[in-house]
């Protein structure tokens, strides 16, 4: 009977703790493998935190469409040629989808760190596809309450976890393209990275 009795309540923990385990278990974050010509990147997405922008990512991903598109820009902190930004996205407008709402890194929590990604934009609620991946730490590119502008920064939304020594590759390489503004002059990749493929790992 004592036999019995010990392998009931053994038996009973056993199905609590598997019970338990997937509503304690987190689930994994989406990580999307950027292969370009200068290498591979992995970007794991904050879906938890910026579920608006990470959603919108896949969706070009998923559909596709940024397979062929371009790291077409680069742009360093003047005499730090480390430290900076390389910035990515469709050129065929035809490929976009409709811009998304701005997901501030007051509301995320989310910081512009080393390797960070995050979304390139004119006005707030204008990102589509255009991405930026840090280099280096950016905090200006976080958003700043009482800054000039319109103070609410960049979406940050994940960070690379694989290959940021192509990052710095890519923000190294020659910048003497035609800049479609005078501000980006000195900081058009020529000739521009091409991204192969973008798939989720």
């Amino acid at each position: 009977m004592p036999e019995t009795s010990t392998t009931r309540r053994h038996l009973l923990a056993a199905a609590a703790a598997l019970g338990a385990g997937p509503a304690l278990a987190q689930p994994a974050r989406p990580r999307v493998r950027l292969q370009t010509d200068k290498g591979v990147m992995v970007v794991e997405l904050a879906d938890d935190k910026a579920p608006v922008t990470v959603a919108n990512y896949l969706r070009y991903v998923d559909a596709r469409r940024f397979d062929g598109a371009m790291f077409f820009r680069a742009s360093n902190a003047p005499g730090v040629p480390t430290l900076g930004f390389i910035q990515a996205g469709v050129r065929n407008p035809a490929k976009l989808f409709r811009p998304i709402a701005h997901e501030s890194t007051l509301v995320t929590g989310l910081k512009h760190v080393d390797g960070a990604i995050s979304m390139a934009r004119l006005a707030p609620g204008t990102a589509q596809s255009d991405f930026t991946i840090c280099c280096g730490d950016a905090p200006h590119m976080d958003a700043k309450p009482g800054a000039p502008g319109d103070n609410l920064g960049y979406a940050a939304f994940g960070q690379v976890v694989e290959g940021m020594e192509v990052a710095r590759s890519i923000l190294a390489s020659p910048r003497n393209g035609p800049a479609p503004t005078p501000v980006m002059q000195g900081q058009m990749l020529d000739p521009p990275v091409k991204i192969l493929s973008a798939r989720r790992t």
